[in-house]
Parts: structure tokens; C-alpha cells; sequence
């Protein structure tokens, strides 16, 4: 039984965490990904690193489980191979995770890859 004086505990702790972690599971459906821009402006930075990217689908092929495929987040565009699962689909939206590796730059120009290791289709 609770008398005047005494105090009772917040829920404003417990139901601001529950809606922190609410927030921070939608963000995740696209947060953490890396604008293709950002990789290709400074390739060497990301050389050998997880990234995650997400964009839609353009030429794209796959035989016998391997595949390569563009992905273009509207900031870039940038080619992911498969070794594993094929190809997407062209203009399917996808959220792909691998390792990113830099090839060259000359002038504007940079050769990069992502060579996939987790991919999310929408």
C-alpha cells in the first residue's frame, strides 16, 4: 500500500528505452550503409573493409550460382559479384554487405567492387 510520501518510480526510463529501441530497428532496415559516392571519392579508405550499400538493381548476370550485378543508390553506381545465390534481378532493390576492394583510379574514373557477402532484397 502506497502512502502520500512515498514515491513512486518513472516509466519515462523504461518507455523511452523501448522506443530508442523501436527507432533505432527501423533505421536499420536502411541505416548503416555507406553512400557509393562516399566509397568511390576516397576507395582507398574502404580497401578490404565491410561496407554496406543499398540501391536498385542494373545489369546484372548470373551462371551457375555466381553472379555480378550494378547497384546505383542514386549518388553512384557500383558493382557487386556473387559467389553464391546468382545474380538479382534488374531493377530489384537490394541491401548488400561485403568487402570492398579498389581496383584503380585514374582521373575521375575509380574500379571498385564489393564481393557480397549478405544480400537483403525489399
Amino acid at each position: 500500500m502506497m502512502t502520500p510520501t512515498m514515491v513512486r518510480p518513472s516509466r519515462w526510463p523504461i518507455a523511452l528505452a523501448i522506443a530508442a529501441l523501436a527507432l533505432a530497428a527501423f533505421a536499420g532496415c536502411k541505416g548503416g550503409t555507406t553512400p557509393i559516392k562516399t566509397l568511390l571519392d576516397d576507395p582507398g579508405h574502404y580497401d578490404h573493409q565491410i561496407v554496406r550499400v543499398h540501391g536498385t538493381v542494373g545489369h546484372s548476370v548470373g551462371v551457375l550460382g555466381y553472379g555480378a550485378y550494378q547497384i546505383d543508390d542514386g549518388t553512384g553506381t557500383l558493382t557487386v559479384v556473387t559467389q553464391s545465390g546468382g545474380a538479382p534481378r534488374e531493377g530489384a532493390e537490394v541491401g548488400v554487405e561485403g568487402e570492398f576492394r579498389s581496383a584503380f583510379t585514374v582521373g575521375t574514373q575509380t574500379l571498385a567492387v564489393v564481393i557480397e557477402k549478405d544480400r537483403r532484397t525489399r
